[in-house]
C-alpha cells in the first residue's frame, strides 16, 4: 500500500558563491510494519534491559538490602523472579515474531540472510560501505541485508539464552520439567559454571547488537529521513524515486 505525497524541500545554500537548489521530489508512503512486528519490537526493547540488569545482579550483586531477616527482604529472590518472568516474555515475543515471518506481509520477511549465497555477503558489505557515507544513498523499504544479518544473530543469541537459562532454572528442581527437557545442555557445555559463563557472555553480545541497532537507527533517520523511527510506532515508512522496495516474498 503506497500513497503519493508531494514534498517541498527548501533550497540549500552551501558556503561559497554558487547555490545549489534541491528539487522537490515526490514521496511514497508505505505501510511496512504490521502491528505484531511493532508490538514484539517494543516488548523486546522492554525485556532486554530488565533481563540484563537482573542478570548482572544475579551474577554479582552490586547493592545490599537493608539489614533484616532474609524472608523480609528477599532481594535476590525477587531479582531471579523478574529475570525468569521477563525471560519467558522475551521468548514468547520471539516466537510471535518468527510466526509472523511466515504469515505476515512481505516486509516481515525482508532482509532474510541467505548465508549460502555469495551475493548476500556482497550485499552486506555494500550496505556497510553505504553507512560510511555522509550523503544519502538509496533506502531499503523493509530490512536491508545488514539488518537481516544482525537480526539473525540476535534471534540466535536469544535462542541460546533461552536454552541455557531454562537449563539453569531446571537445576533448582532436579527431575523437574526443564531439567528433563534441557538438562542435557549442562554436561554438553562443560558443567554448570560454564553454562553460567556462556549465558553471561551471550547477554553482552545481545547488548552490543542493541547498541549497534540504536546507533544505526539514529544515523539512518538523520541521513535518509525515511521515517524510520516513526515507522516502528505508526508502521509507515516513506521513500523517494530510486529507493529499493523490499516488498517481495523474500528480499
Amino acid at each position: 500500500m503506497a500513497m503519493l505525497i508531494e514534498t517541498k524541500t527548501p533550497p540549500l545554500k552551501p558556503l561559497g558563491k554558487k547555490e545549489t537548489e534541491v528539487i522537490p521530489q515526490a514521496t511514497k508512503r508505505h505501510y511496512v510494519w504490521q502491528v505484531p512486528i511493532r508490538l514484539t519490537h517494543w516488548v523486546n526493547a522492554l525485556a532486554i534491559p530488565v533481563l540484563f540488569f537482573t542478570g548482572l545482579f544475579i551474577a554479582t550483586p552490586f547493592f545490599s538490602p537493608t539489614p533484616g531477616e532474609a524472608f523480609e527482604r528477599f532481594t535476590m529472590g525477587h531479582m531471579r523472579e523478574f529475570h525468569f518472568i521477563f525471560g519467558y516474555v522475551l521468548l514468547l515475543s520471539i516466537a510471535v515474531r518468527v510466526y509472523w515471518f511466515f504469515v505476515g506481509n512481505n516486509y516481515a520477511r525482508s532482509g532474510f540472510p541467505f548465508f549460502w549465497k555469495p551475493s548476500w555477503y556482497k550485499a552486506v558489505i555494500h550496505q556497510m560501505i553505504e553507512y560510511m557515507h555522509l550523503e544519502r544513498g538509496y533506502v531499503n523499504i523493509g530490512h536491508n541485508s545488514l539488518a537481516g544479518c544482525s537480526y539473525a544473530g540476535f534471534f540466535a543469541l536469544c535462542g541460546f539464552e533461552g536454552v541455557t537459562g531454562l537449563a539453569l532454572l531446571g537445576e533448582g528442581n532436579p527431575g523437574g520439567f526443564w531439567d528433563r527437557v534441557l538438562g542435557w545442555t549442562t554436561p554438553l557445555l562443560g558443567g554448570s559454571f560454564r553454562v553460567h559463563m556462556w549465558h553471561h557472555l551471550a547477554a553482552w553480545f545481545i547488548i552490543l547488537i542493541a547498541m549497534f541497532h540504536i546507533y544505526i537507527v539514529l544515523y539512518d533517520s538523520h541521513l535518509y529521513k525515511d521515517g524510520l523511527v516513526d515507522s516502528i510506532i505508526s508502521g509507515e515508512k516513506h521513500s523517494i524515486e530510486g529507493d529499493k522496495d523490499a516488498n517481495t516474498w523474500i528480499s
